[in-house]
């Protein structure tokens, strides 16, 4: 099996236990959330039926490829009657192409430090995170692991 098939086989027993109702745990990768979540945190995500539609300012798990992509959750557009959600990682230039309800998975509603990340993530609702400051932030640390 490849590591795709990991992958998507990984996405869809998630998605299949959020859609039973069930909250799931999962490692979080990469700097887009930074600094709310690092990498290595271990984020819970609860289907949204449990408190109902995302909010502005909410962190959400929506489906993209072949896993999940972690983002703030900053606007709710209506076109022809059909609301489409935008999300935008904390220190991402540029936020993400719109997506109807049903692409997102989840709200996350909690995250806990492992020995990874033993930093407690931000994961309270913010409307006006800091996203240029974050950006620098992301290079910076970037840059350190570098010259270390």
């Amino acid at each position: 099996m490849s590591t795709r098939d990991n992958k998507l086989l990984v996405k869809n027993t998630g998605l299949t236990l959020l859609s039973e109702g069930k909250t799931i745990r999962i490692k979080a990768h990469g700097y887009s959330m930074y600094p709310s979540i690092k990498p290595g945190s271990l984020v819970l995500i609860e289907p949204l039926n449990v408190k109902g539609p995302p909010v502005p300012g909410e962190i959400i798990a929506i489906e993209k490829g072949d896993g999940l992509i972690i983002h703030r959750l900053t606007r709710i557009i209506v076109r022809n009657k059909v609301q489409f959600f935008i999300a935008r990682g904390d220190s991402n230039a540029f936020a993400d192409n719109p997506v109807k309800i049903g692409k997102i998975a989840g709200r996350i509603v909690g995250a806990e430090t492992t020995g990874e990340n033993p930093v407690r993530a931000d994961i309270k609702i913010n409307t006006r995170p800091g996203y240029f400051i974050n950006r620098l932030r992301v290079i910076a640390l970037h840059l350190w692991k570098k010259v270390r």
